[in-house]
């Protein structure tokens, strides 16, 4: 594509007083293209399944902070012509895997129309995440006439970035890359926008190693903000009700409701945003992430309250009790959004021209690199170093890690042992763990890299000349795509490694309440504070008997939600796709009985009346037996 400049008109604009955000749809649109749009939950279990990023052995999922997503975006030149298809993933990082059996079934439903080389995944790089595929069918049936517009503008660990060479610092005004990137799509008929996204480098890791909510950190955090305040729709569009003595009373006469059994798609109808295809989606996507950390107030020690040796990311030598701060999830994700409204709002260079795009795999165990003054440098077989397990101050694991002793060569090389040639080749990084496979398996998609291989002494699995590599194959890629050329050969596909995949957590195998009990009776009812009202800023929970989540993700549908009364009728107010709404899932180590708590933070926006609480289930008696779905409502409280 290239860009050409096209006037920008304003068609509507819609304020929300709560970020104070304004969208100015774009009317002036040449509908060059196809474009189209998708969004579907994509929510793992919510029980017992260990988190993937940080690499703590004891954070396992045990509910939700709000749910995860994948955002789609389809670009065609026509119904028939050259198309790419874009996939952003609330997940830690897409999987080989992942789009293996993507494509399989798209190939099923479309032929041949996507395939390896213009469908990209990839990952928002959230650490707080634990399927599916149905988004780019949504992109897919929406595609339309429209444009496509982009805009930029300006919005890694220092002491590690120091460790690169000064020419290649020298490069560079910051250690930090602060430019954010937006492509807008625009509808060609009506002006309208119909979807967003954006690049912009910032880990995931807002939420602690500690955490145990499924949540999509900052980058989602960012993409609901997007989403909600464009869609007006879907905000609380209750009347307000002054709270009175009357309205007190009216709630202390309706009680809990007790378990009841309920469809399978019973709780989809208690979302508070309905997925028809018609939301504006916004995706926030990670570019360059490597060593950028969220915790921008600084990493200070645990026991003092002072800030961590600068060098050593460490306190009186302890790797653990150095920890980065905030400012938290949804500060950063906020600042991330207004930066993004405010490149949607002023994006006038419409993009044009014919879609292309380059796709290979190389493997990366030994690709010679052309250096200056005819050098000739190699790859090395894949190894990970000890910096890998140490962690960082977003997430210390085990300070044991900071180097290798025996013991850990050791049990190294009771793992796997390198060979002599891969520990000379990886140098100056020590190898902890042999990563390196067959020539069959160890192939690497070009078009995955990232900021991870920048720094030369730390993260460069594939030896310290990664980066060079990496710069050289893009190279090819881009000369490639300019010059009209295909790159043949395509380069080994990477096998298909479901069938040797080891499942280490049994499926749940049937549960049943205590004596007397059903799934969705409560177990802990609301206690009102003094004065019988919740405030803004207080925190209203239920616990309901329930078993492990595991039995039905209930997806595009909710565990928890929020029902206010309007006029004898209980409406969704929250769900657990909201912040302030928070689904915990536990075990009774006594009993062994499960249960879930739904908590309830009262947001600003809280309009005063009648609440109550809802739990959404599903459970087994026996492991072969069918599901079976039930719900459940708290008594009644009073917002005031």
């Amino acid at each position: 594509m290239s860009s050409t400049t096209a006037p920008r008109l304003p068609l509507c604009s819609l304020v929300l007083a709560l970020f104070g955000c304004i969208f100015i749809a774009v009317i002036s649109a040449n509908g060059e293209y196809l474009i189209g749009v998708g969004s579907y939950d994509m929510t793992g279990p919510a029980a017992g399944v260990n988190m993937m990023g940080y690499g703590n052995l004891e954070q396992n999922t045990a509910g939700i902070h709000f749910r995860l997503r994948a955002r789609a975006f389809i670009v065609a030149e026509s119904s028939d012509g050259a198309r790419f298809a874009f996939v952003n993933l609330d997940a830690g990082m897409a999987s080989q895997l992942v789009t293996i059996k993507v494509l399989e079934r798209l190939k099923k439903r479309y032929g041949k129309v996507y395939n390896e080389d213009n469908v990209a995944i990839s990952g928002t790089h959230t650490y707080a995440g634990p399927r599916g595929y149905l988004h780019i069918v949504q992109a897919h049936d929406s595609l339309k006439p429209g444009s496509v517009f982009i805009n930029t503008g300006i919005n890694r660990s220092p002491s590690a970035y120091l460790f690169n060479p000064p020419e290649e610092r020298a490069r560079y005004p910051r250690d930090v890359d602060m430019l954010m990137t937006l492509l807008k799509f625009v509808d060609g008929k009506t002006g309208e926008s119909i979807g967003a996204f954006s690049w912009f480098a910032t880990h995931g890791t807002s939420m602690s190693k500690d955490n145990k909510l499924i949540s999509g950190d900052n980058k989602v955090a960012a993409a609901r903000f997007f989403e909600d305040c464009f869609t007006s729709t879907f905000k609380k569009t209750s009347t307000t009700i002054n709270h009175s003595t009357k309205t007190s009373k009216k709630a202390q006469t309706i009680k809990a409701t007790g378990g009841q059994t309920c469809s399978k798609t019973a709780s989809q109808g208690f979302k508070v945003r309905k997925n028809d295809g018609s939301l504006f989606v916004g995706a926030f996507c990670q570019s360059n992430v490597g060593d950028v950390s969220p915790n921008v107030l600084g990493a200070f020690c645990t026991d003092s309250g002072l800030p961590c040796d600068f060098n050593h990311s460490s306190c009186h030598g302890n790797d653990l009790l150095c920890v980065g701060r905030g400012p938290g999830t949804n500060i950063i994700g906020e600042r991330q959004f207004q930066k993004a409204v405010n490149l949607f709002t002023t994006a006038k260079e419409e993009l044009s021209g014919k879609i292309d795009y380059q796709h290979v795999y190389l493997n990366f165990t030994d690709i010679e690199i052309g250096l200056g003054g005819n050098k000739v440098v190699k790859t090395c077989p894949a190894a990970l170093g000890p910096g890998f397990a140490a962690g960082t101050t977003d997430g210390p694991v085990l300070s044991v890690f900071n180097k290798i002793n025996d013991f850990w060569k050791r049990v190294r090389d009771f793992l796997k042992k390198p060979t002599r040639y891969q520990v000379a080749c990886q140098q100056p990084k020590a190898v902890l763990l042999d990563t390196a496979c067959n020539s069959s398996d160890s192939n690497a998609q070009v078009g995955k890299a990232d900021h991870t291989i920048r720094t030369r002494r730390l993260l460069q699995h594939s030896g310290p000349h990664t980066l060079s590599a990496y710069i050289q194959e893009f190279n090819k890629l881009a000369k490639a795509m300019a010059q009209g050329e295909n790159i043949v050969p395509k380069g080994p596909s990477p096998p298909d490694l479901s069938s040797v995949q080891l499942k280490l957590l049994l499926d749940p195998f049937g549960d049943s309440p205590p004596p007397g009990v059903n799934f969705g009776d409560v177990k802990q009812d609301i206690h009102p504070p003094k004065g019988g009202s919740f405030n803004k800023g207080n925190r209203a929970s239920a616990t309901f008997w329930s078993p492990t989540p595991r039995y039905d993700l209930l997806t595009e549908g909710t565990y928890a939600v929020v029902e206010m009364l309007q006029r004898e009728r209980w409406i969704p107010a929250y769900d657990d796709d909201d912040f302030s709404l928070f689904f915990k899932w536990g075990v009774d180590n006594s009993t062994f009985y499960g249960s879930a708590t739904i908590e309830w933070e009262l947001p600003e926006d809280a309009s005063p009346g009648v609440y109550r609480l809802r739990h959404f289930g599903s459970t087994k008696k026996t492991k072969d037996s069918p599901n079976t779905y039930f719900t459940g409502a708290s008594s009644a409280f009073t917002v005031s």
